[in-house]
């Protein structure tokens, strides 16, 4: 791996109704580069070489929870590696507004690729297809835009494929159960997201004949996790199997099912928190699963604005360009497999 790289900071923020720019600046940009010549290099060890010296704006929320600390901390540990990478980074912000003008910054600035994860997907796509208008690729991550017209290339997390592992490894606990009760604590369930989730856990546990039988949701925080888990239980007196989408929030989730003396059931988390992992590996808890959702996805869309800007393509792959359009993997993580996924894991 290359010598790492100083990672330069930008701090945007609001002051009354102005916005002020404090930050260092560093080395020079090429300036809104374009993607049109065919890639020079699709080896590892081409891809792994020093290029041209490239700056890279990155956008993502407030980093208020584990998930989003780690992976806001991922992209930025991933430039650090990459000596031709100069890394300008806005303020985490859950205000679309002021993300709006960060994005206005870097399209001021010329850098040469955004990163963007949106505080809101539809509130941010006018400003990322002026970004992709000024020749100034975007890769968009987790939380998608309105238009394709929006990004050059779109990585996600698979939400609908979490709901459908986590009714499946239920479906294969609970064996041929018709009477079994499913309970389900989501997130918000006005984001796409958790509508996604709760999509693919119906649609699994449905093939084996079951369905959810009480649900309540949360706001990926730890004290929703607790209260609406609350509710939950004193609504259900018996309960086979729960599912909660978030890890972070499954933290006031545990609390709450430790001060209801309940045990019953087995639970299964979602996110693949260290936290989690932790609990399944020691196996003294109803805590038995949880289903991944890859923090690495900015870290992933840093890679891939440096292969796009400098020409490059995926090693691994015979196209000469890279794909427009990315989904990862939501494995289960069990007792079996927990090593496997601990070492990556993010703390809540």
């Amino acid at each position: 791996m290359l010598a790492p790289r100083t990672v330069r900071r930008r701090i945007l923020f609001a002051a009354g109704t102005s916005l002020a720019v404090v930050g260092l600046i560093t080395g020079c940009t090429a300036g809104g580069a374009t993607t049109n010549a065919q890639p020079t290099n699709a080896s590892v060890e081409g891809n792994e070489a020093q290029g041209d010296s490239i700056t890279i704006g990155y956008s993502g929320p407030a980093s208020d929870h584990g998930w989003l600390g780690a992976i806001n901390n991922a992209a930025i540990a991933e430039a650090a590696k990459y000596p031709d990478i100069d890394l300008d980074i806005a303020e985490g912000t859950d205000d679309a507004n002021l993300q709006i003008s960060q994005v206005e910054t870097f399209i001021n600035d010329k850098v040469d690729a955004i990163v963007l994860l949106p505080t809101d997907g539809a509130a941010l796509t006018q400003v990322a297809i002026r970004a992709m208008e000024a020749g100034i690729p975007v890769i968009n991550v987790d939380r998608e835009f309105s238009s394709t017209f929006a990004a050059r290339a779109t990585i996600l997390g698979d939400n609908y494929g979490m709901g459908v592992s986590a009714g499946t490894y239920i479906c294969e606990e609970l064996g041929d159960n018709p009477d079994a009760v499913v309970a389900e604590i989501a997130g918000i369930d006005s984001l796409p997201l958790t509508q996604e989730r709760s999509a693919g856990f119906a649609k699994a546990l449905s093939d084996c004949g079951l369905s959810v039988t009480n649900r309540v949701s949360a706001n990926f925080t730890v004290a929703g996790g607790e209260a609406t888990t609350s509710q939950l239980l004193a609504a259900a007196p018996k309960i086979d199997a729960l599912w909660n989408h978030d890890d972070d929030q499954g933290i006031g989730v545990l609390a709450a099912i430790d001060a209801a003396g309940r045990d019953e059931f087995i639970m299964v988390g979602g996110a693949g928190s260290a936290n989690a992992m932790r609990l399944i590996q020691a196996g003294d808890s109803v805590m038995k699963a949880t289903v991944v959702y890859p923090s690495t996805q900015a870290a992933d869309g840093i890679r891939l604005a440096r292969l796009l800007v400098q020409e490059k393509a995926m090693s691994d792959l015979v196209e000469v360009e890279i794909p427009s359009r990315i989904v990862l993997n939501a494995p289960v993580v069990t007792s079996e497999n927990v090593e496997k996924y601990l070492p990556t894991a993010f703390e809540s």
